[in-house]
């Protein structure tokens, strides 16, 4: 599978809560993070999707938002992941901002210059990315 998705997180279906039209489904990953999706009742089925099943989280970078750790805000959004910034790469309006959790998990996101300013972001700056559950696209292996 090849995609443009900068964040491809392989895992472990561990729950699949069926709702009328739409479910939510938990991918429990390597690192030991989990990874909350909305999919359609028609894509469980399609993609095989149950308990015990693989699959792929797919999150592109542009749909992370980060905040540091210290903003004691409280979101909706079903995806809270913790780390710190181990790479900055800055361009002319945006700056890919990579952490790592510590389970070793890989998090790629694109912000604003701004905002990478205004939150203070440095190597090794405590952050934490969030991501709705409606923009995690799920892949399985035809």
């Amino acid at each position: 599978m090849k995609s443009s998705a900068r964040n491809q997180f392989p895992g472990k279906v561990t729950s699949v809560i069926a709702g009328p039209v739409n479910a939510e489904v938990e991918l429990t990953l390597g690192s030991g993070d989990r990874i909350v999706s909305i999919v359609t009742m028609g894509s469980v089925k399609e993609l095989g999707l149950h308990e015990g099943s693989e699959a792929t989280a797919l999150i592109k970078a542009p749909w992370v938002i980060l905040m540091t750790d210290d903003a004691g805000l409280k979101t909706s959004a079903r995806n809270h992941l913790r780390g710190a910034v181990s790479r900055l790469v800055k361009g002319a309006i945006n700056t890919e901002v990579t952490m790592q959790t510590s389970g070793g998990l890989t998090v790629n996101a694109i912000i604003t210059n701004e905002s990478v300013d205004s939150l203070g972001l440095d190597i090794g700056t405590s952050v934490s990315a969030i991501v709705k559950a409606s923009h995690v696209i799920l892949a399985t292996k035809a």
